[in-house]
């Protein structure tokens, strides 16, 4: 913890004055979505800086149905839509992540039930081999799958509709930095 706090005590030193602006508000265009994994840094992989994103981190980058019941996940969403007026939505899942993966193997969670129930927002069961360690193709799936329930959010319908807003479909391998974009002509991912 201590380098973390050395490095709080000098941030406003280093890096106040280019800060100032933010003071005023901010103006992201994308809301991206990910996964809480610690390995997974929306500004190092987009390269944005502060108020450039709008960030929704989830465990396995889980968008819950609108309509299960009000969730900050919702709010969020709607949020970055209605008052932030956000041109483009990230869903980005990732290489070897523990959530899909147990999604995958259908492990044990009764020792953690709140993580239980939360990967139970996650639809049907992601298809992907259960003994591949990257999940790749079952993250691939689930990025789909969430990007497919977010077109169910009223917000987002309605700026689908008046071609307001992106939709994107990403996979980041943690292991090489590497990003993937989906890409409906070919129904799969493709390095962007």
């Amino acid at each position: 913890m201590q380098p973390f706090i050395d490095h709080a005590r000098t941030f406003a030193a280093s890096r106040g004055t280019e800060l100032g602006g933010l003071a005023a508000g901010q103006s992201p265009s994308v809301l991206f979505i990910t996964c809480s994994d610690s390995r997974v840094v929306p500004s190092l992989i987009t390269g944005a800086g502060p108020g450039e994103l709008f960030e929704l981190r989830t465990a396995g980058n889980i968008v819950p149905s609108y309509y299960a019941s009000p969730t900050s996940e919702a709010a969020t969403i709607e949020y970055a839509i209605e008052v932030l007026g956000v041109s483009d939505i990230v869903v980005c899942g990732h290489s070897h992540c523990g959530a899909v993966g147990a999604l995958v193997r259908g492990d044990d969670l009764s020792g953690v039930p709140a993580v239980r129930d939360w990967l139970g927002h996650a639809a049907e069961k992601p298809a992907g081999a259960q003994d591949d360690p990257q999940v790749a193709e079952a993250v691939q799936h689930h990025v789909l799958t969430q990007v497919m329930r977010l077109k169910s959010y009223p917000s987002v319908e309605a700026r689908l509709q008046d071609g307001k807003l992106g939709l994107h479909a990403w996979f980041y391998e943690v292991h090489t930095g590497t990003v993937l974009a989906h890409r409906s002509e070919s129904d799969s991912f493709e390095t962007l």
